[in-house]
């Protein structure tokens, strides 16, 4: 059996190979190929489709979040690898080259739980005063903090947030190494996902889409040459590639709008989705949203509304998702897919004066939808230096602190992804330093196969 690094560096495609020499020379040692992802082509169905082999009917991963009807909430970013359904790329390996077969799960997600010998996630820890404290969390326990005092506290505001930039990566690469250099596990998954920041605020293409992809050829390009030097094979793969947006949909601005979704107005003055009441809502994520009506005598009219609605390229039904492999129970009785250039919008306030309190911060669990703008600090506050230093202040002193610096403005997203993307050169793309299963394109769906062909002696 060969030891393998497989090294997911997102947003990559074969256009920004151009800027990527040292990964791009994997392909030109072994061969490269472009994928066609799943739909929605997001991080979490994504990862659980290269992992298992399936296509989202199967593994259960229908996008970043979904509804869960019996807890009537809206839950993203979920870590526990139970929410999984179906095989585990591990496991076969195992089944396959011997149980004595070690691995390692460096940030990919549905991290905790995975039956797997080393592994570690972002995990902040959350105090009773409101602060968040950067953390990760690691099995074995005590990984966790060999690896923070090797390399200091993992940097999480460099991790997603205005401040996310190649820090996060860089962290996380040489907590692989090391990981490497003292365990040599069989299998290593890697995860940098640098390329991300950039292209959704500027674009997949420009001057930040160049640095971004050159600063992170480096980090790879370092792990990859020190792994090589081991005696490990490489597959470097993407999830999706970034497509050029330039404005939201507010998707359940118009579900409301036509009175199908309900508010609950709390003490404070504002306004939180009730999904429990709503006759029909949405859970936005990226270029997707899975649309829960809850009277089945409904799904067609709310059907005709959204494809009405400018933005929507179409809307699948329960047909539309049998085709294309999202007819599993999580999913929405409707799942609405962006027209080209742009993003649906987690939005359904009708009055920003009466938005939650979460909505202007980096809030990844509580908003019901995924939020880039996130990646941005609002141009509208003035002074926002002082206003940041003041509230960090107060959170180095150990007070209760509202970071509220995060604007409500979806033109300020210049890319996003969850279509397929519109040809192969836009999509993902993977590279090896084997040879073996070369062809020039693949469904996402037999990676899995591959990655355990190139394990084999």
């Amino acid at each position: 059996m060969k030891k393998l690094l497989v090294l997911n560096v997102v947003g990559l495609t074969p256009d920004l190979l151009a800027h990527t020499p040292r990964l791009r020379a994997i392909g030109a040692e072994g061969f490269q190929a472009t994928l066609t992802p799943p739909l929605p082509a997001v991080t979490c169905t994504s990862q659980a489709t290269l992992l298992t082999g399936r296509p989202p009917r199967d593994h259960g991963i229908v996008a970043n979040g979904w509804y869960f009807r019996d807890l009537a909430e809206v839950w993203l970013w979920r870590q526990s690898n139970h929410l999984v359904e179906g095989p585990r790329l591990w496991r076969t390996a195992r089944e396959r080259f011997g149980a004595d077969l070690t691995v390692a799960k460096m940030f990919w997600w549905y991290n905790m739980y995975a039956d797997v010998d080393w592994a570690v996630t972002p995990r902040p820890v959350y105090p009773s005063d409101g602060r968040k404290i950067p953390s990760i969390r690691s099995e074995p326990p005590d990984l966790r903090g060999w690896l923070q005092g090797e390399l200091g506290r993992f940097p999480l505001f460099n991790f997603w947030g205005p401040t996310a930039d190649l820090k996060s990566s860089a962290w996380i690469a040489e907590a692989t190494r090391k990981v490497i250099d003292r365990d040599r596990p069989g299998l290593v998954l890697c995860y940098l996902p640098h390329l991300d920041y950039d292209l959704q605020r500027h674009g997949p293409s420009g001057p930040h889409a160049v640095k971004a992809a050159q600063e992170i050829d480096q980090v790879a390009g370092d792990l990859v040459d020190h792994a090589r030097g081991l005696g490990y094979e490489v597959v470097v793969l993407s999830e999706y590639g970034i497509e050029a947006v330039d404005q939201g949909v507010h998707i359940n601005r118009a579900l409301r709008e036509a009175g199908l979704l309900r508010v609950d107005l709390v003490d404070t003055g504002w306004e939180l989705l009730d999904g429990g009441q709503s006759a029909a809502f949405a859970v936005a994520d990226h270029q997707i949203a899975h649309v829960y009506v809850s009277d089945p005598q409904k799904v067609s009219s709310v059907k005709r509304l959204l494809e009405g609605l400018d933005g929507v390229e179409r809307v699948l039904d329960a047909e539309g998702k049998r085709a294309a492999g999202l007819d599993h129970p999580r999913s929405g009785e409707l799942v609405a897919i962006a027209a080209p250039g742009r993003w649906f919008t987690y939005y359904y306030w009708l009055d920003d004066a009466v938005a939650p309190d979460f909505a202007r911060t980096v809030d990844i669990h509580r908003k019901p939808g995924y939020d880039p703008v996130e990646l941005f600090t609002d141009p509208a506050i003035k002074a926002l230096k002082l206003k940041i230093g003041w509230t960090l202040l107060k959170k180095m002193a150990g007070m209760r602190y509202y970071m509220d610096v995060i604007p409500l403005d979806d033109r300020l997203v210049r890319g996003s992804h969850g279509r397929l993307p519109s040809s192969r050169e836009a999509g993902p793309v993977l590279l090896s330093t084997r040879t073996v299963g070369a062809t020039d394109h693949m469904d996402m769906t037999a990676v899995y196969d591959l990655l355990l062909a190139t394990m084999a002696d």
